[in-house]
């Protein structure tokens, strides 16, 4: 018996696929309809999609049509298709605005996009639409029970911009230090707009320490006619960031160049 049973299971499993391919190839939309609602039911999504895929336009206007677009749409997000996702949840959206599913719906839709969103390093355009999208969520249904969710997809969102603005600022930095002084005036100016720009960022220490750095490098390499007011504002920097982060992990490096500039500093007062 024990040898038998996965022998009825292959044949089981084989039969199924049969059917599935019988029902795929011909032209009956009903039965396209109940085997994708049935391969839908018992979480088969890819399967059920490819079966959706066909017969979603027949079904438009009509009764089941609301039922139909929302498994085509979720079949799409739980196979990972987002793009796909993204774009039938829409679709879904605008067909039936007085759905049961709509809030749902709307709220799959903006996470799928959520999804395309690349490496911080990468272009951020798909981040962009994501967080617009779970923003006006977000604005839409206040009192969602996906709101706790969709605050950390657009927080997640928001940090990845953040990380993005704050690297190039960072670059900028660096090239400041080994070549012209015009990249250390650009990243002072990066990095203050940075915190205008993100006054609760989780990166406003990184960027509070960079800017000293940057405005460091500024005085230390300056002309003397610019040295000494350049170096009054290195030390501003450095005591912004010691005020709001006495115990800051950059205090080694921070701590260092707060000696430099005030040696320097000694030449301007005699």
């Amino acid at each position: 018996m024990k040898k038998l049973l996965p022998l009825l299971l292959l044949v089981l499993i084989l039969g199924s696929c049969s059917e599935y391919q019988k029902v795929l190839k011909n032209q009956d939309v009903k039965a396209k309809y109940e085997m994708a609602e049935k391969f839908y039911d018992e979480g088969d999504f890819k399967r059920a999609n490819r079966l959706l895929e066909q017969i979603a336009s027949k079904y438009i206007g009509k009764p089941q049509g609301e039922r139909v677009m929302f498994f085509f749409a979720n079949s799409y997000y739980q196979i990972g298709q987002y793009n796909d996702a993204g774009y039938q949840f829409e679709r879904f959206v605008k067909a039936y605005p007085r759905s049961e599913k709509m809030q749902e719906a709307s709220f799959l839709g903006a996470k799928s996009y959520s999804y395309l969103s690349r490496k911080y390093s990468l272009d951020q355009t798909d981040t962009d639409k994501a967080l617009l999208k779970i923003q006006n969520f977000i604005n839409t249904y206040p009192d969602s029970e996906y709101l706790p969710e969709a605050n950390e997809i657009a927080a997640s969102l928001t940090r990845k911009k953040e990380k993005k603005a704050l690297e190039i600022a960072k670059q900028f930095t660096k090239l400041g230090e080994f070549y012209d002084l015009e990249y250390s005036i650009s990243a002072i100016k990066a990095l203050e707009n940075f915190m205008l720009d993100n006054p609760g960022t989780i990166y406003k220490e990184e960027a509070l320490y960079y800017k000293t750095l940057a405005a460091y490098n500024l005085a230390i390499n300056s002309h003397p006619n610019k040295k000494e007011e350049r170096l009054k504002n290195a030390n501003e920097a450095y005591g912004k960031l010691i005020k709001i982060f006495p115990e800051t992990e950059f205090a080694k490096k921070a701590n260092n160049m707060k000696e430099k500039i005030d040696k320097e500093l000694q030449n301007y007062s005699k």
